[in-house]
């Protein structure tokens, strides 16, 4: 038996979030014969390893050179040098696209292995609109990828069109989950430091709590429920105080719960009664198929792909983009309608169950990191 494939992953940020959970929960399915190495360009944003199982091959190099500054040709080469002794490098999003940059002016000559880059979306910074000088940067540095993987039709459109990546190379794979997980009774005690009382409605939402997410967005929104209404937030961010404050302000404390990262939601989401989202830029929201997965309705603004995702009884419920006051109003239709909110639930688990499994997903990825390795990787 030959020595384990070592695959490196270089991250914007590896704090708990949708890509990221995505990331640990392929290394898991991938099983323990694969090494894996995670860097994320963010000091200290590590939390989504909690969801990697304890029997996984991975490291975290704390010498790995910085993946943020002027790509100058020396940094660029430090961090080209630093991908040698791995069989495969898988970058994501615009936080690692120094380190795809390095891989393609020094690939031949380093003799680098191959690269795959994950796309899922774009930081606050270009929510309205795409930078043009990194459209630019982003169509120079993926000269060398051997596959650009986008979860949604919108960015797999982005790729195409705007940073000009040939077919051959943009891979869309939707966003799956264990199904079979959900669905289940919760325990009402499952979360960390909130109980859900008899006669209370969750209104519940999974998010890394960042400005993008818009959560204080929703926590307005939220303020037209009624009193047995809550509002639990799952996640944990630097908006975490920003989000505080506004309950406060709207003497909604009492009712707004922010228990922290969940490592298993599929032992919690069931606890909720509504899911929704507030987000200011989604693409193809992993939140939301778990949501489906356990029989929820879902109120979202229409970003990325959230509307065709979703049944279609649930897609009058999908408001225009930044309409706080249609957000509300979608909440406090299903809010008031409980045989309403079931019947959509059942519709998107059904959805779910046919469409969004992550046996598909799994297979998928391992069909694209198989083709740049050149040999199979599920046996």
């Amino acid at each position: 038996m030959g020595a384990p494939l070592k695959f490196l992953h270089l991250h914007s940020s590896f704090h708990a979030g949708g890509k990221e959970l995505r990331c640990a929960r392929l290394i898991n399915l991938f099983g323990p014969g694969i090494e894996h190495a995670i860097v994320s360009a963010q000091d200290g944003a590590l939390s989504a390893a909690g969801a990697i199982a304890p029997d996984m091959r991975v490291a975290y190099p704390q010498d790995f050179p910085a993946l943020a500054g002027r790509p100058t040709p020396v940094r660029l080469r430090q961090i080209a040098l630093a991908m040698r002794g791995y069989d495969l490098v898988l970058t994501y999003n615009w936080g690692a696209m120094d380190a795809v940059m390095a891989h393609t002016v020094f690939a031949k000559a380093l003799r680098l292995p191959p690269l795959v880059h994950h796309e899922d979306g774009f930081n606050e910074d270009e929510v309205e609109r795409l930078k043009t000088s990194r459209n630019w940067y982003r169509r120079i540095a993926l000269g060398r990828a051997s596959a650009v993987v986008v979860p949604s039709q919108r960015l797999e459109w982005i790729a195409r069109d705007v940073w000009h990546q040939p077919r051959s190379r943009i891979r869309r794979i939707a966003n799956g989950i264990d199904i079979s997980a959900y669905g289940r009774k919760p325990d009402p005690r499952a979360l960390p430091r909130v109980i859900k009382q008899p006669g209370e409605y969750w209104l519940g939402t999974l998010a890394g709590l960042r400005p993008v997410k818009n959560l204080r967005r929703l926590v307005r929104a939220f303020a037209a429920l009624p009193e047995e209404w809550h509002l639990v937030i799952l996640g944990e961010g630097p908006e975490r105080e920003a989000i505080l404050d506004t309950a406060l302000q709207l003497e909604l404390s009492h009712r707004v719960h922010l228990p922290g990262f969940v490592a298993q939601p599929a032992q919690a989401i069931g606890l909720f009664d509504l899911f929704a989202l507030s987000s200011d830029s989604e693409q193809f929201p992993i939140s939301v198929v778990e949501a489906m997965a356990a029989g929820l309705a879902v109120v979202s603004p229409d970003v990325g792909d959230v509307r065709g995702m979703l049944a279609a009884s649930n897609r009058d419920y999908v408001t225009r983009s930044g309409d706080e006051a249609g957000l509300a109003d979608a909440l406090c239709l299903l809010a008031s309608d409980r045989r309403l909110r079931e019947a959509i639930g059942a519709a998107n688990q059904s959805r779910a169950r046919a469409e969004f499994d992550e046996k598909v997903m799994l297979s998928a990825y391992s069909s694209v990191y198989a083709g740049a390795l050149g040999r199979s990787l599920l046996t």
